[in-house]
């Protein structure tokens, strides 16, 4: 079992991200996280999906994913080659004894505090899964009030021509 992430480029209609996670439910395959945004193309959407499991159970969804109308285009990404990124945002309470190393980590891990409010404020950070994982471990001593962590986006290096169907 691994984390594993796919890339769909679909045709933009109403229904066919419920399509997409049934036809994942379907499969018993979960979703670790979801994201979809617009293209440069307006009737194009691109999903990211973080998934764990084997490669044979990633293989078959993907094919089965490829076969519905609405995609244009399924690949994987993998993270030697691309650049996969999540926000994360945490509110922290002011009143931490330990003030000044939490933010001494909040600096080392590149993250910024975007927000001080009375009696909080919070951070965020942009970066891969696998460091946004350490920087909660490395936190994970101070009061945390709130967090939210977006799900991944991915992008292949350097020029890709892509075609789609």
């Amino acid at each position: 079992m691994r984390k594993q992430c796919m890339v769909l480029l679909v045709q933009n209609n109403a229904g066919v991200l419920a399509r997409i996670t049934s036809l994942f439910m379907q499969r018993g395959f979960n979703i670790d996280s979801l994201t979809v945004s617009s293209t440069d193309c307006p009737n194009v959407s691109r999903i990211t999906v973080m998934t764990t499991g084997d490669s044979r159970t990633f293989s078959q969804i993907m094919k089965q994913t490829d076969k519905l109308v609405e995609t244009k285009m399924i690949f994987s990404v993998e993270p030697e080659f691309s650049l996969i990124r999540e926000t994360l945002m945490v509110k922290f309470s002011r009143a931490t004894e330990d003030i000044d190393e939490l933010k001494k980590i909040i600096s080392d891990f590149g993250a910024h505090i975007i927000d001080m409010s009375h009696g909080c404020f919070v951070a965020e950070l942009t970066e891969a899964p696998n460091k946004i994982d350490a920087f909660l471990e490395a936190v994970k001593a101070f009061k945390i009030i709130e967090m939210c962590r977006s799900g991944a986006i991915a992008l292949e290096r350097g020029l890709i021509d892509y075609e789609l169907k």
